[in-house]
């Protein structure tokens, strides 16, 4: 996972992993929110098995790159019966070989989902719909929302402490950056040494 790039002008580096900014905070809290009782229900008929969830989590955290994601969604996809190598392979999208015929679509798109910035393709987001049918397909979508979220909040997070070493996020606003480290630190600070093998 590639935290850090040289800038195009200079030799400063930047954070270049995406992050929120407050508009598009609470546009996801919005939709997430208004999508609870979707969850609920994708929960209760068991449209997607747990290993297939986590699959699917792990490979839109490795597009975009939050070490604490990465850290705890390796810890469920091994409580949901995903072994280490393939977890590897996930966190680095060689998911190919291992997947079978009825994941690999979704977990295609949900590297092209996380590529495309939430912005998929027409044409990509029906092929999704016409393989796994409009439930299913609904839901998967809803796990990569919801990762998308956590894997944001993360990389916001962390773009804070980046700051503090002279390393900042382009276009980031200093103020809501530490806005959200203050409400984030209680959860995230005590997994700071937990996730120093997934800083690459």
């Amino acid at each position: 996972m590639e935290i850090l790039t040289n800038s195009i002008s200079g030799n400063k580096k930047q954070f270049s992993r995406k992050i929120y900014t407050f508009k598009t905070l609470i546009s996801d809290v919005k939709d997430l929110l208004s999508n609870a009782k979707n969850f609920a229900t994708a929960k209760k008929k068991k449209l997607i098995s747990k290993s297939f969830r986590e699959k699917i989590m792990l490979v839109t955290t490795a597009v975009n790159g939050c070490v604490y994601c990465a850290w705890y969604h390796a810890i469920l996809s091994v409580n949901a019966g995903i072994n280490s190598d393939e977890i590897n392979k996930l966190l680095k999208l060689q998911f190919n070989t291992d997947a079978n015929n009825y994941e690999t679509l979704a977990l295609l798109y949900a590297q092209h989902y996380a590529e495309t910035n939430r912005k998929p393709e027409k044409e990509m987001t029906q092929k999704l719909f016409s393989f796994y049918g409009n439930e299913v397909a609904e839901a998967i979508i809803l796990y990569i929302k919801a990762i998308y979220f956590g894997n944001l909040s993360g990389n916001t997070f962390d773009a804070f402490l980046y700051r503090l070493k002279g390393i900042k996020a382009p276009g980031s606003n200093v103020l809501f950056e530490f806005v959200f480290f203050i409400l984030s630190a209680p959860i995230l600070l005590p997994t700071l040494p937990k996730v120093k093998k997934y800083r690459k």
